[in-house]
């Protein structure tokens, strides 16, 4: 069964539901910033990216400090499926069309150095982490055509990619067409590397602090729990800047995917990578697709994890399908591909940045020469945070690296595809302010059930929480950020702002940006 551990305050993991990888770890934690300090590079956000980062400019001879306002990993690195893989979730054919076919191979050699960085460390660190090479498939959903896998194999074998079409799925009999091969992928798990990393980091000299929200960064100096730290450089490596109010935010777009885990009889499934190309009659431009993994388990059996269904983060209405009730799809099509399942053990979501223009974002931080960012992952946020530990490393010591430009946060990507997904997500974006003038999600406060809540007020929205004890709490409904209204959440138990991805606890805190503020506590409104 699921574990029934609880994460009220966000500082185990950003959702009610913990991931297998966190429920299969101690908390990785360190003592709270307690005074000012100064160093060469700060760093917030101890997830792969930071830590990646303060590892890779530890070992480059740099004084690091890494903070973190849940403890190591609390983020989205223990709520992803940990797939490592330069088969990247956007086609290779349209970051061709994008970026021509120099910014294609610096997207394949990128994202295959990181898998081998990933592998190099370890080694050298000795780390158990279940670290695997498997080959990846790559199939055909049921609303798309051959094409899509002939141009992509022309595609990435033009990038570097040893591809090759075979004429079935391995490990899904029941899938008859296709499918493309991806050799020599990987596979870990992502807490027990980060920790082990972590460990290494601080072995280096580096210095983390847990517990430790970044409340101000600028130029310099980063203000955390009432404290400075002043250093050369600063990066931000929080998946979604937090020292960004809108630049940023309007170049890519958060999306929660969702995610089960299987028990399946030991050794029955031999270890790889699925994916098909995505839904193409989706109401969101991502087109999500199915992506499936094995994992050790015990002696009796494997895990098969698969993800999915996802949809805007605060918009599942847009589907008529709420949050909870996507666990349910993505068992169905699991049970109908793969007859050895079993039990259902785990479930949760995480959450993913869509950048517009399909590649991430790695370098400075647009408007400033010692302030980097690290976001828009996609679906390929292992990889991609490695990698930012090779890019960053570079670009604070002054190297020259061949991927700067194709993840330059100040680029500037017009095609009309981009053009067409970018006013689409804007589109949902700006239409969320409508949410203003809706009527309360009840009409009165007490049929709302314990455990659960609901935004009421005709005007002045407020965020009415039902503990399970039956006492209701209030908050504005109105998210820090950029001022849009929150929407209930009942399956990670959260409030998720449906612009930019804000969310924050039943109690308020914020456990994902870009906001730094927790919402406001008011008093509960008169009973309807």
């Amino acid at each position: 069964m699921e574990s029934t551990q609880t994460n009220a305050d966000g500082k185990l993991t950003s959702g009610t539901h913990l991931s297998y990888w966190t429920d299969s770890v101690e908390p990785l934690q360190y003592a709270k910033l307690g005074a000012d300090i100064k160093t060469d590079v700060v760093i917030i956000g101890a997830g792969i990216a930071g830590v990646t980062i303060g590892y890779c400019l530890a070992k480059a001879g740099k004084q690091v400090v890494i903070v973190e306002d849940g403890y190591v990993g609390s983020g989205e690195t223990g709520r992803t499926t940990a797939h490592l893989v330069n088969a990247l979730d956007d086609r290779y054919s349209e970051i061709e069309s994008y970026f021509g076919e120099e910014g294609a191979r610096n997207a394949a050699e990128s994202h295959t150095a990181a898998i081998d960085l990933i592998e190099k460390i370890v080694q050298e660190e000795n780390i158990d982490c279940d670290f695997k090479r498997v080959d990846g498939y790559l199939f055909l959903h049921p609303t798309d055509k051959q094409q899509t896998l002939d141009e992509e194999l022309q595609a990435t074998q033009k990038a570097g990619i040893a591809t090759e079409m075979v004429y079935s799925v391995p490990g899904i009999p029941v899938e008859k067409g296709p499918s493309l091969k991806f050799p020599h992928q990987g596979q870990f798990h992502p807490l027990k590397y980060l920790r082990g990393v972590a460990e290494a980091f601080v072995r280096l000299g580096g210095k983390i602090f847990t517990e430790t929200r970044a409340d101000k960064v600028e130029e310099g100096l980063v203000e955390a729990n009432g404290h400075k730290i002043e250093a050369e450089s600063v990066v931000v490596a929080t998946n979604t800047p937090v020292n960004d109010w809108f630049t940023m935010h309007t170049k890519q777009s958060p999306y929660r995917s969702y995610v089960i885990v299987a028990k399946v009889p030991k050794d029955k499934i031999e270890p790889a990578l699925w994916w098909d190309t995505g839904d193409k009659d989706s109401v969101w431009p991502t087109m999500p697709y199915n992506y499936v993994r094995t994992q050790p388990y015990n002696e009796q059996y494997d895990l098969l994890i698969h993800g999915g269904a996802d949809h805007k983060t605060g918009q599942a209405n847009k589907e008529e399908e709420p949050e909870e009730g996507r666990y349910k799809q993505l068992e169905t099509w699991l049970r109908e591909r793969f007859p050895q399942v079993e039990d259902i053990v785990y479930r949760w979501s995480g959450q993913v940045m869509e950048p517009v223009d399909d590649m991430g974002f790695i370098g400075k931080n647009p408007g400033n020469e010692k302030v980097y960012i690290v976001t828009g992952d996609s679906g390929n946020g292992m990889t991609h945070g490695t990698l930012a530990g090779i890019l960053i490393t570079d670009l604070i010591m002054g190297r020259e690296n061949p991927w700067t430009k194709l993840y330059d946060p100040a680029r500037i990507t017009v095609k009309l595809r981009t053009a067409k997904t970018y006013l689409e997500e804007q589109y949902t974006t700006l239409s969320q302010f409508v949410d203003y003038l809706l009527p309360s999600d009840v009409e009165s406060l007490k049929s709302i059930k314990p455990g659960e809540a609901a935004i009421v007020g005709k005007v002045k929205k407020v965020a009415v929480y039902r503990t399970p004890e039956g006492r209701f709490q209030a908050y504005s409904a109105i998210c820090p950020h950029m001022g849009c209204v929150v929407q209930w959440n009942n399956d990670e138990k959260s409030f998720d702002c449906p612009c930019h991805g804000s969310r924050f606890t039943c109690e308020g805190k914020v456990i994902n940006g870009p906001t730094k503020h927790d919402l406001e506590s008011v008093a509960v409104p008169e009973q309807q």
